[in-house]
């Protein structure tokens, strides 16, 4: 049973919610304070929306089973999230939903609130985000309909990226696809924009030197950063580009999807699946999206290591070429569930990157410590935790005035 900590402060709360395909995660954040907490004052998620198990945690709790309606499971989890925040509000108020929104486009640099119009703007960019933007929008307009009071706030995973140059966002197309805007947007801008925000912090100017940022979770993608700004990044027009991940494929020459469709005559949605949801790790491996269970099989299992070799070699490859756009490298940072927890990828990808003065101190990256540079080495290596959900509040907490 969840326990019931109640706010009897009479402050005003932000909720957070970062909404995927088959999970909600959420953040409530107390304002009292200023500067505001990074820590949330409540935070946990549901996972397994639509599927046989769904559970939901929160921090402190172990997770337990929750019942869904199958006809209507994202409702019914959106549903729960707000009777447990309403649970703890005590004598607060919820002042403001902030959504973690994975496409602004070209038209959404800043953070916005939304309305009805701003909501159907942001449905145009579903296509490019099918994983996270429809599900955002639905609990948006879900509370649009039933809390038209609640003021929400839209935060753009693209928006950090607007820094990039013109070139960067470029794609080799007739002119008339950048007039259409087809472009190279980037995504994971919040987490971005936090380690812009916390690598100054802990290692001074150093962090406003070249930097490359590796946010290695389910998705996965990798930023150069000048003077903490983004100049480069790996995805691209859509959240597929780029590197390898869980279940996507990342950069893929487009000869295969033509080929796909042409001569093995899969459709449109057939060939979406694949890509989105049987590629990757998932389908080099056949095993599994998570790099843990591979690590696990590796040894006895020659295509988990072939998912594993396969995913490092795109890490690095890509990793020196932002070093190229970038002139040079002076600290590698590792962030995201996998950034931030794999201790042997890490491990692995340094490896391989000897060649541009990057040296690993084996017991600091054993420890999880934040400075994993060994002596000698001329590239500083950093591991940092993001925290996205705290950089949706302060952008609800500042449009709020």
């Amino acid at each position: 049973m969840i326990r019931d900590q109640t706010n009897s402060s009479g402050s005003a709360l932000i909720l957070v919610l970062n909404c995927g395909s088959s999970s909600i995660k959420f953040a409530l954040f107390d304002t009292a304070a200023n500067p505001l907490p990074r820590r949330p004052a409540w935070n946990g998620k549901i996972e397994g929306i639509g599927g046989a198990r769904p559970d939901f945690g929160e921090t402190g709790v172990a997770p337990f089973a929750i019942e869904l309606n199958p006809q209507t499971p994202y409702r019914d989890a959106l549903d729960m999230i707000l009777q447990r925040v309403q649970a703890r509000l005590g004598d607060g108020r919820l002042v403001a939903v902030a959504h973690r929104v994975v496409h602004g486009g070209s038209k959404y640099s800043t953070p916005v609130r939304i309305d009805a119009h701003v909501l159907e703007d942001l449905r145009a960019y579903i296509p490019l985000a099918p994983l996270h933007q429809p599900f955002a929008l639905d609990a948006i307009d879900i509370l649009l309909r039933e809390r038209p009071d609640l003021p929400q706030i839209a935060c753009f995973d693209t928006a950090f990226h607007h820094t990039i140059p013109q070139i960067e966002q470029m794609l080799p197309l007739p002119y008339e696809a950048w007039e259409r805007g087809l472009r190279r947007y980037g995504f994971h801008g919040l987490s971005y924009e936090y380690l812009s925000i916390a690598l100054p912090e802990r290692h001074g100017d150093h962090a406003r030197g070249r930097v490359i940022v590796a946010h290695l979770g389910s998705g996965a993608s990798l930023c150069a950063m000048r003077d903490l700004r983004s100049q480069a990044t790996t995805m691209g027009f859509s959240a597929l580009d780029g590197l390898m991940m869980g279940t996507r494929t990342g950069s893929l020459d487009p000869g295969a999807v033509i080929y796909l469709m042409e001569i093995e005559r899969l459709s449109l949605e057939e060939v979406g699946r694949i890509l989105y949801h049987e590629s990757g790790l998932k389908g080099v491996s056949g095993i599994s999206p998570d790099p843990r269970d591979l690590l696990a099989r590796e040894a006895d299992t020659p295509r988990a290591r072939l998912a594993l070799d396969l995913y490092v070699r795109r890490i690095v490859r890509e990793i020196g070429a932002l070093t190229a756009v970038l002139g040079g490298l002076d600290m590698l940072v590792f962030t995201a569930g996998i950034g931030e927890h794999s201790v042997e990828l890490r491990r692995r990808i340094c490896a391989q990157l000897g060649w541009l003065g990057v040296r690993l101190d084996e017991e600091a990256n054993a420890a999880q410590a934040n400075t994993l540079s060994a002596p000698g080495g001329t590239v500083q290596v950093a591991m940092e935790s993001t925290n996205e959900e705290w950089v949706a509040a302060r952008h609800a907490l500042d449009l709020l005035g």
